[in-house]
C-alpha cells in the first residue's frame, strides 16, 4: 500500500496538463470579461453616482447560472474602489459582497448583518442578540462617518427563500434611520420572476434598476473556454473538439459559462489521473457523468430545511412502497416534521416543493386521475443508487436526525 500511494504522490510532479488549473475554478476573477461589455457598462452607468458620494438606484441583476453576472458585478465593483482609491475629493464609499447560499451565514436574517457587521470591521456574536439589537449595532457602525455603502447580495432568492422578503424591506428602510451613511442594494438572483413573487411593499420599496444577462451561446462559450485555457493548460494538451463539446454541453444548460471551466478543469484532472498527455474527448463525457453527480448532492445540501424534510420522507417511502403518491408525501412530512420540532407547512406547499424537485430532476413526478376523487402525483426517486447512502446522510445530518 505505501509503495502504491507513493507512486501516486510522486506522478502529481509529473503532470503534463495544467500550467495553471486557479484559472478554471470559480473563485477566480479574469482581466477581461468576453461578451458581457454591454451588462458591465449599464452596471457602471447606474453605479457612477457613488463616485462623488451619491446614493445609487438599488440595482437587480438576473440570468441563469454562470451567464457572468457576479463576474460583471466585482469587475465593475474593482474598478469604482481603484477610482475612489485614487481621488482627492475625500469620497467615502464601500462596496461589500455577499453569497446569501452560504450555509450557516444567510439562513436568518441576524446571520446576514452579523457577516455584514463582521466584514465592516465591528464584532456581534453569531448567536443570541434580539436581531433588533444586530440593525441597531449595524446601523452605529456605519453611521459613524459620511459614507455611502453598497450591499451585494448574490443569490437573493435563495435567503428569501430561506428566511423571507421582510429584511430586504429592513434593509431598504435603514436610510430613514441613518444620519451621516446612506445604503444602496445591489440584488443578484437567477430567478428571473424572483421579485414578481415578493410583497408588492418591498418591491415598491426597493424601487430598483434591472439588468438582464442573457445565456451565452456555443460560440461565445468556446471564446471563453479557449481565452482561459491558453493560460490554464501546457501546449498541445487540448485533443480535437474538446473545446466544442464542452461547449456544446454548457449551451444546452442554459449557457452556462461556469459549468463550461468546470468541464474543462474536471476533464483535465481525470486525464491527468489517467497518465494521459492530452484531454480527449472521452475524458469530457467521465467529466460530465461526475459533475451531474455533484450537482445532486450540492442541491440536497444547500436547500432549506423544509426541502430537507420533504426529499427525506420520498426517499423514506421510496424504500418501502413500490408507488407514491402526493398525500403519501405528506403525510411522511408530517412525520418528519414532528421528530424534528418544525412548523408543518400546508400540503399545497409542500406539492410546490415537490414540483421543484421535479425540475431539479432529483425525482419524476407523472399526474394522474383517479375521477371523481380528483387527481394527484406519482412520484419515483430520481436520485441514482450509488448516491442514496450519501444522500440520505446528509439530509440525515442537516436535520439532526
Amino acid at each position: 500500500m505505501v509503495v502504491k500511494l507513493s507512486k501516486i504522490f510522486d506522478s502529481i510532479n509529473k503532470t503534463f496538463i495544467f500550467k495553471d488549473k486557479s484559472l478554471l475554478q470559480s473563485n477566480y476573477t479574469p482581466e477581461t470579461i468576453p461578451h458581457r461589455d454591454k451588462e458591465i457598462e449599464q452596471i457602471a452607468a447606474i453605479l457612477a453616482p457613488s463616485l462623488k458620494g451619491e446614493r445609487t438606484s438599488n440595482l437587480f441583476l438576473y440570468g441563469k447560472t454562470g451567464s457572468g453576472k457576479t463576474l460583471s458585478i466585482k469587475y465593475v465593483k474593482d474598478e469604482l474602489l481603484k477610482r475612489v482609491g485614487g481621488s482627492n475629493k475625500g469620497t467615502k464609499l464601500r462596496i461589500e459582497y455577499l453569497n446569501c447560499k452560504l450555509r450557516k451565514i444567510a439562513d436568518t436574517e441576524y446571520r446576514i448583518l452579523a457577516e455584514f457587521i463582521k466584514k465592516l470591521g465591528g464584532e456581534v456574536p453569531t448567536t443570541g442578540l434580539p436581531t433588533d439589537a444586530v440593525y441597531t449595532k449595524f446601523i452605529d457602525l456605519i453611521d459613524q462617518e459620511k459614507q455611502l455603502l453598497i450591499l451585494v447580495l448574490d443569490e437573493v432568492d435563495q435567503a428569501v427563500k430561506k428566511i423571507s422578503d421582510n429584511f430586504l424591506y429592513n434593509l431598504t428602510r435603514l436610510n430613514a434611520e441613518l444620519n451621516n451613511a446612506q445604503i444602496s442594494l445591489v440584488g443578484i438572483s437567477n430567478d428571473l420572476r424572483f421579485l414578481d413573487n415578493i410583497d408588492p411593499r418591498v418591491r415598491s420599496s426597493l424601487s430598483e434598476e434591472e439588468i438582464v444577462f442573457p445565456p451565452y451561446n456555443a460560440l461565445q462559450l468556446q471564446d471563453i473556454l479557449r481565452n482561459r485555457a491558453e493560460q490554464a493548460f501546457h501546449k498541445n494538451t487540448l485533443g480535437d473538439g474538446v473545446v466544442e463539446k464542452c461547449s456544446a454541453f454548457a449551451a444546452r444548460e442554459h449557457g452556462d459559462a461556469r459549468r463550461a471551466l468546470d468541464l474543462l478543469r474536471v476533464a483535465g484532472e481525470i486525464a491527468e489521473r489517467q497518465g494521459d498527455k492530452k484531454i480527449k474527448l472521452k475524458h469530457i463525457d467521465m467529466a460530465n457523468s461526475k459533475i451531474e453527480k455533484d450537482k445532486i448532492l450540492d442541491v440536497i445540501e444547500s436547500e432549506p430545511k423544509q426541502f430537507q424534510l420533504t426529499l427525506l420522507a420520498i426517499m423514506d417511502l421510496a424504500e418501502k412502497e413500490v408507488k407514491i403518491f402526493t398525500g403519501d408525501v405528506y403525510r411522511a412530512y408530517q412525520g418528519l416534521c414532528k421528530k424534528t420540532s418544525t412548523e408543518v407547512l400546508t400540503q399545497r406547499r409542500v406539492s410546490s416543493i415537490i414540483s421543484e424537485f421535479d425540475m431539479f430532476g432529483l425525482i419524476n413526478a407523472k399526474n394522474i386521475s383517479r375521477g371523481t376523487y380528483g387527481k394527484t402525483r406519482e412520484i419515483k426517486s430520481a436520485i441514482p443508487p450509488e448516491m442514496k447512502e450519501q444522500a440520505r446522510s446528509i439530509l440525515k445530518n442537516s436535520l439532526s436526525l
